[in-house]
């Protein structure tokens, strides 16, 4: 017998499978990007002037264009594999949250954000009256790095995470991580646009934390491009992802939420916002629906730890009770601390759940008869639920009450 059919697969039985992993625009990015390297390779295209993203240019003759063409085209081989292998797993993870014409989207805006960041930054170096530095004005940068450090600031403040690695490396914080790639990056490679990437890394900022909101459309808007006629050949692909059915606000979670942004803009909150480097993960309903977006648990700052330490504390103290008294047909009444923690719980629910407490203070240490399940079962309690609760307790009302409890909780 085969020990493992695919560890036994060959080369390109993997790459295959691997490229079909990866969803339709990011797989189209990868293809456009490498395609256009190499028709530049075979022609021997290499000077980039009339495509790269030039200040002086855009500026001067109004060159729009270098806008976009600028990420698309690469100065090298290496520099083209790096950044695809790099999208490959941003653009994948964000695709199936985002879906395909939500992310291209949002591609293009980044790209805009880039450009003029790029542009004001060049205009306030080189023109200052202190100290005047004119090349950032016509320096020729291309390449998808830019995105890049958007997308990597996006998808860490969004994942949750606490660290991150650096190559395989070493951990650094995770709020730190886009900035010492930058200064990775700088340190280990010549001919790299410290100015592009802090563009791109000053972009994702502002989209994480919510600037951009007022230029993203809803859903209705990737729906009806969905559905149209002209983009019905690629709907049809297995790996398009759509946007219908996805997150309701029209674009990826950000911290803020979108009806506040406005607000925050108006009233000068978002200087204080801007204070910090990265924004603080909120316990709302923005915060749950990013939960679903992202599987996994999260951690968050504040009152909700406790609150989440205890419901485990309690679960933890019930299951170590039943497990305890488990073969024993009588089970002594709750006392002390776990008396304790049943009170918290109960303090926490509505008032199904305080009438369910009557009946435990009422009932303890008595065999549950037909009318008191009756009576569990007009507080809400379905009778299959309260069933299974007392065969757990072993007809102990106390036990059976408490883990009807738990299950509310």
């Amino acid at each position: 017998m085969r020990p493992n059919i695919v560890s036994e697969a060959r080369l390109p039985a993997r790459l295959g499978q691997w490229w079909e992993g990866i969803p339709f625009l990011t797989s189209s990015v990868v293809i456009v990007c490498g395609a256009i390297y190499l028709v530049c390779l075979l022609v021997g295209y290499d000077s980039f002037a009339e495509v790269c993203f030039w200040p002086s240019a855009v500026i001067s003759w109004f060159q729009v264009y270098r806008i976009y063409t600028s990420i698309i085209f690469h100065g090298s081989l290496l520099h083209v594999l790096f950044n695809m292998m790099a999208l490959v797993p941003l653009g994948s993870e964000l695709e199936r949250v985002m879906g395909s014409i939500r992310l291209l989207y949002m591609i293009i805006l980044l790209a805009s954000s880039n450009a003029i960041f790029h542009l004001l930054i060049a205009l306030l170096v080189s023109f200052n009256p202190f100290h005047p530095i004119q090349y950032l004005m016509n320096e020729c940068a291309i390449g998808f790095s830019g995105i890049l450090f958007s997308m990597i600031v996006i998808e860490t403040s969004l994942s949750g995470v606490q660290y991150r690695s650096v190559f395989g490396l070493f951990n650094v914080p995770a709020k730190w991580y886009a900035w010492i790639l930058l200064v990775v990056f700088q340190l280990l490679m010549t001919n790299v646009s410290l100015l592009g990437h802090l563009c791109g890394i000053l972009s994702g900022f502002a989209y994480t934390y919510g600037l951009f909101n007022f230029l993203l459309p809803g859903s209705s808007f990737y729906s009806s491009i969905e559905s149209s006629s002209w983009l019905s050949a690629c709907v049809r692909r297995p790996k398009f992802i759509l946007c219908t059915g996805g997150n309701p606000s029209g674009h990826i979670p950000t911290h803020l939420n979108q009806y506040t942004t406005s607000r925050g803009l108006l009233s000068g909150d978002i200087w204080r916002r801007l204070s910090s480097w990265m924004p603080q993960r909120e316990t709302s309903a923005q915060s749950a629906e990013d939960s679903n977006m992202f599987p996994g648990r999260g951690r968050t700052l504040g009152s909700g730890r406790s609150q989440t330490v205890s419901t485990v504390s309690s679960d933890s103290s019930l299951e170590a009770r039943l497990l305890d008294n488990g073969g024993s047909p009588n089970h002594p009444p709750a006392t002390g601390a776990d008396q304790q923690i049943v009170n918290g719980r109960q303090s926490a629910f509505d008032g199904a759940t305080a009438a369910a407490a009557g009946v435990l203070a009422h009932h303890q240490g008595s065999v549950v008869s037909e009318e008191e399940i009756q009576k569990l079962v007009e507080m809400g309690f379905e009778r299959t639920q309260v069933e299974v609760a007392v065969a757990a307790a072993d007809g102990d009302l106390n036990v059976a009450v408490e883990i009807l409890m738990s299950q509310l909780g």
